[in-house]
Parts: C-alpha cells; structure tokens; sequence
C-alpha cells in the first residue's frame, strides 16, 4: 500500500534525526525548509526556530544576541554582513569556538535549485587530542604539528569544495539536458561543423527538414552528409564562415526537391581563434512557392496593362475580318477566290487563337484549385491527346497509384500537360517514335509531371530561350506562347518547369507542382440557379444535378430574392446579364448585406469588360462557356 504525504514527511524526519551531525536545510528564499534534532540541540533553539518558515536572518539575529558569535559592536550590522554572506551563495567551510566552549565545524553548500544546505559538526574532541598532541609530543617539532594541524583542515575544506564541485556538476548536466531539449522542439536543424567541415554537434532534426538525410551525424563530413550537389552549393558560404563572415543561403536540394534557407555563423570568442561554424537550416518549401507565385501573378498584372488594350483592338477587328468574310463565301464566286475565302479565314482564327493565347497568359486569370483523382484526370488527358497523335506515334504512361485526391488547378494543369505533349509530337515528326507521360510524387513535396519524347531534343538556344514568350523553332508555324504558358500556370501555381535533353536522345520537359492533398470531399449542395436564358438555365442544372446537387431555379433577381429564404438551400449561382432592371451582381451585393450563404457569379461577357471586373473583385465568378468538370472544381472555391 503506497504511504501518504505525511508517511513520507514522518520517514524523511526520522532519517535526518538519525545523522550524528546538526543539519538545516534553508530554501532559496532563506527560509527553513527542514531541520533535524540534532541542529535544535545543538544551539538549544527555541521550537519556533526550528519551525518551516521561519527566517534565516530570525535565526542568525537570535543568535548573535545570544552571544553565539561572541562579543560585537553592532549587532544589526553582524546581522546584516552574515545574511549578505548566506545570499551570495558561495560554498564555505569554518571551524569556530563557541561560547560554551566547544568548536564546531560549519560546512555549507548551495542546492542546484536555490536555497543552502548546512551540517554541523562538533569537533571538540577533535581539537582536544590535537591539543593533547601538541603538549605530549614535545619531541615532535612545531611544524611537523602545525603541518598535520593544516592537513586536517585541509582535507575537510577539500571534502566540502568536492560537495560543491559535484553540485556544480549536477547543474551543468541538467543544463546540458535543458538545452538538448530545446535544440530538438525547434522545427529546424542545427548544427556545428568543425574546420574540416566535419560535424561535432547536431540535433536530430536534419531528416525532417531534408528528406532522406540520417539524423546521426556526428564525425561524418557535410559531403558525406549532404551529397557532392547539395554540399556544392553550401560550400561557399561556410568557407566565408570559416574566414569570420557570418552569411545566409537559399538552395534547393535535388533529390528531395526541398527549398532550404541555412545560416552560417563562426564558432569564436571575442577576436580569438575560429573553431568550426554553426549551422541553422530551415525548409522553406512553401514559402518560397509562395514567393514565385506572387511573382508570377506581378508579371501578369504588368503584362496586362501592356496587351489588353492591344488584344482587345485586335480581337475587335479579327471579328469585322470572320464576319466579312463569313458573308463573302456565301455569295457566288469566281473559281478560285472561295479558296482564297477559306484561306482568309482559317488565318482570321489563328489569329483570334494567337489572342486568346496571349490573354490567357497576360489576363485576370484566377487559380481553381480543387480535389482531383489523379488516375481519373491522366484517363481524361489520354482520350483528348490520343486523337492528335499519328500512328507513328505510341503515347504511354507511367504512373503509380496515388490513392488520394490532390489539391490541383485541373484545367490549368489539362492545358500544360497537352500543350507538351504536342510538342513531343512535333518534335518527333514523321518518323515512328514514343512520347511517355511519367507521374510521381517527390517526398510528399512536389507532384511531378515529366514529358519525354525520343525526338532531335532541344537545342541549346531553346534550353536557353523556350520559356520566354514569343521563343519559337518552328517558325511562322508557332506561336511561341506553348511552353511559356505551361511555365506561367506552373509558377502560378508554385511549381516549376524545368527542360533538357536525355542523354539516350530526345528531350524531357519536368513540371513540378505543389503536393497538397485533399482533406476530404466536397460535400454536395442545394444550388439556387437564377439564370434568365431557359436554354442555358437548363444546361447548367443538368450538370449541377449529375454532379449530385440539388437545384432550384430562378429567371430573375426579383424571382430568386423571392426563393432565397428557403431554409436548404446552400449557395447561390446567378448569371451577371438578367432580364429585368437588376443584374446579377446587384442581386449579390443584396445578398450579401443580408448576410448567409455563399455567392457565386457566371457571366460570358469578355475579361476586360468593367461589369465583368467590378463581379470578379467581389465574388468568385465562372466564366462562360464550362463545362461539368469546370463546374465542379469551382463550386468547392466558393463555398471555402
């Protein structure tokens, strides 16, 4: 059966009692904590002196009143130097003669958590044999007495400098533990390299922050750790750190495709010799896909203000040209010149495609990023690029069973994926060849998509130039906007595009994205569809409905302010353009200072159109014409 609190207290007191020597124990506030019965007959205290709580300075302050420390001048301020003395705490040992006659040794010492430790021992008969020594032994000389004397004191001063020393130690270990702990709670990984760049010290974090990498590293060298590549790029800067140059990197590690931020800080004192380098490395993965998406989307905006006004001027022309000529070939014409029509117009729409291209690289364009079953989306890409390919051509695919939806912008990421594998396409030309699509996950960090074809490759200004606009090798056949848009939707995104050449032949173009698994699925929706064309109404509740939902209809703001307080419904989907004096954004910003349910706007009037940006400032909007799958990755956007 366990003992009580007092059982405890009742068995330590009697231990105490048991020790031969005086014995207190004072907290680091100096007060007593514990006594034995030994330390009460000693100084023949009074029971409230050795009470818990009572005062060191109560106690030192009754006995030199007493007379314990003989005769003094003031009392108070022999009071006030013993305190002084007790507060510093400083290990000590004294032997004194008291007032009754006898000595007694006085040996202190402070605990590791505040507060002294104090044992008294009487030494009497001691000093009576050393004395009966001395008067007994004329034939021994005075120094040989006086030396043994000194020994004595000796070896109990270094008994109590070995307590302290061992406390000390005890201390040091516990803040060595303290530290420990800390250093491996911090979510990053520190580190110290001696001057041959080998480590000395590390916590066990290195794996966390670089996949791959051990957590034992001690003795090994950075290279050793790290890799020839990823040591390359440190290198550098741990040279300057060597030198007395503290400095900060970024660098990305290529196997496991982490962004990591390392300081590097020299190991000295004051101006005193450089004993290695502390490292401090933190992953900054997703900071830094951040970064490149803000960056990208700057460059859009810029690229926006300097070719929406072009674009749109030309699509308004590029309109006159197809509606012109659309006429034109319907009215009888001379032999040759419907050719010439047909001729004209084929380029009319390249051109319109040259625009929309050009728009969707420098235009408004908004992420969708959504739940997508991976299996499902390269099932869906196959079907759209078999039909483009020739039958020289076999398109495989490699991917591993993911079976997770990931986070992905879908059609952005159908776009790119088509767009390189086209170019594979033209790459290989007429000769039989093979384009493989190769999936697979890097460290739970990036998803990577990589399009290989056993075409020419790319040449060496192409590896240089084929991500920057308008860079083209096929001549006037190209736009020169495919791979630079696949790069713009990747960057967007946080990904990154990377291009070379095989060295069994052919080319490789590598798209990462972010690794972001979906959480759980969406869940399914009472839709308030207000849309004023019966046709379209009618479209969109038919997709709305196979993907789960339920929906309600509405022709007209006034109509669906009339339906809106129906208790289940979820979410509101209205057209901008409605019949009546109301559009569909009016009908939202009511909506909206009503307070409720999400809204969502659809509209087919062009990017640049004011109404059409005064809608996508306030709500999500879908732009006309989608599709089912297009729906679907929008609606979980605008119910977040």
């Amino acid at each position: 059966m366990p003992l009580s609190e007092e059982e405890h207290k009742g068995l330590i007191k009697t231990g105490l009692n048991l020790i031969s020597q005086a014995l207190s124990i004072f907290d680091s506030d100096l007060k007593l904590a514990v006594c034995n019965r030994r330390y009460q007959d000693m100084f023949d205290f009074p029971d409230a002196f050795v009470s818990p709580g009572v005062s060191f300075e109560e106690t030192i302050r009754y006995l030199v009143l007493r007379g314990e420390y003989g005769s003094v001048d003031d009392a108070e301020e022999a009071v006030r130097t013993r305190v002084k003395a007790a507060q510093a705490f400083v290990p000590h040992y004294l032997e004194r003669m008291r007032p009754n006659g006898r000595w007694v040794s006085v040996e202190g010492f402070p605990l590791p958590q505040g507060g002294w430790v104090t044992v008294y021992t009487d030494i009497t008969e001691v000093r009576i044999q050393q004395q009966m020594l001395r008067t007994r032994s004329a034939e021994l000389s005075e120094q040989l007495l006086s030396n043994t004397e000194r020994l004595s004191e000796t070896n109990r001063a270094l008994s109590a400098a070995n307590t302290a020393l061992e406390a000390a130690k005890n201390q040091l270990a516990e803040m060595e533990a303290r530290i420990r702990l800390t250093t491996e709670m911090i979510p990053a990984h520190i580190a110290h390299v001696d001057c041959n760049f080998r480590y000395t010290y590390t916590n066990r974090r290195l794996s966390s922050v670089i996949p791959g990498r051990p957590s034992q590293i001690v003795g090994l060298t950075g290279r050793d750790v790290l890799g020839e590549s990823s040591f390359a790029k440190i290198k550098p800067y741990l040279v300057r750190a060597l030198a007395g140059v503290s400095s900060i990197c970024e660098f990305t590690d290529d196997d496991s495709g982490r962004r990591i931020r390392t300081a590097f800080t020299p190991d000295r004192n004051d101006d005193g010799p450089i004993h290695g380098v502390y490292i401090l490395s933190t992953d900054i993965t997703e900071e830094s896909q951040a970064r490149a998406a803000l960056a990208q989307t700057r460059k859009r905006e810029l690229a926006a203000q300097l070719t929406s006004g072009l674009a749109h001027d030309f699509a308004n022309l590029l309109t006159i040209i197809l509606g012109l000529q659309s006429r034109l070939e319907q009215m009888p014409l001379p032999p040759g010149a419907k050719d010439l029509v047909t001729s004209t117009l084929a380029a009319a729409r390249r051109g319109g495609n040259l625009t929309d291209r050009i728009a969707s690289i420098s235009g408004r364009r908004e992420l969708r990023p959504a739940p997508v079953n991976l299996c499902d989306f390269i099932k869906d890409l196959m079907r759209l690029a078999g039909p483009a390919l020739a039958d020289n051509i076999r398109l495989d695919v490699d991917i591993p069973s993911i079976g997770i939806p990931l986070i992905l912008d879908a059609g952005s990421l159908q776009d790119s994926l088509l767009n390189l594998i086209l170019n594979a396409k033209d790459a290989i030309g007429a000769k039989p060849g093979t384009i493989t699509l190769r999936v697979r996950t890097v460290h739970e960090t990036w998803i990577e998509f990589s399009v290989l074809d056993t075409g020419a490759g790319f040449s060496p200004e192409a590896l240089e130039h084929a991500l920057n606009p308008f860079f083209t090798t096929k001549g006037g056949e190209g736009s020169g906007l495919g791979l630079s848009m696949v790069y713009d939707q990747a960057t967007m995104s946080g990904g990154s595009v990377r291009l070379e050449n095989r060295p069994e032949g052919g080319a490789r173009v590598e798209l990462r994205l972010p690794y972001r698994p979906a959480s759980k699925e969406e869940p399914l929706h009472t839709v308030l569809l207000v849309e004023d064309s019966d046709d379209i109404r009618e479209t969109v509740r038919d997709m709305l409905c196979s993907l789960g939902h339920s929906v309600i209809e509405a022709a007209s703001a006034e109509e669906a302010e009339s339906l809106v307080d129906l208790p289940q419904l979820d979410l509101v989907l209205a057209d901008i353009h409605l019949k009546g004096g109301r559009t569909g954004l009016d009908l939202a910003e009511t909506l909206l200072a009503r307070g409720g349910m999400p809204i969502a706007l659809m509209s087919s009037l062009p990017a640049s159109a004011s109404l059409r940006i005064a809608a996508e400032e306030r709500f999500p909007l879908l732009p006309k014409p989608f599709d089912s799958q297009t729906l679907a990755r929008f609606l979980p956007t605008v119910t977040k």
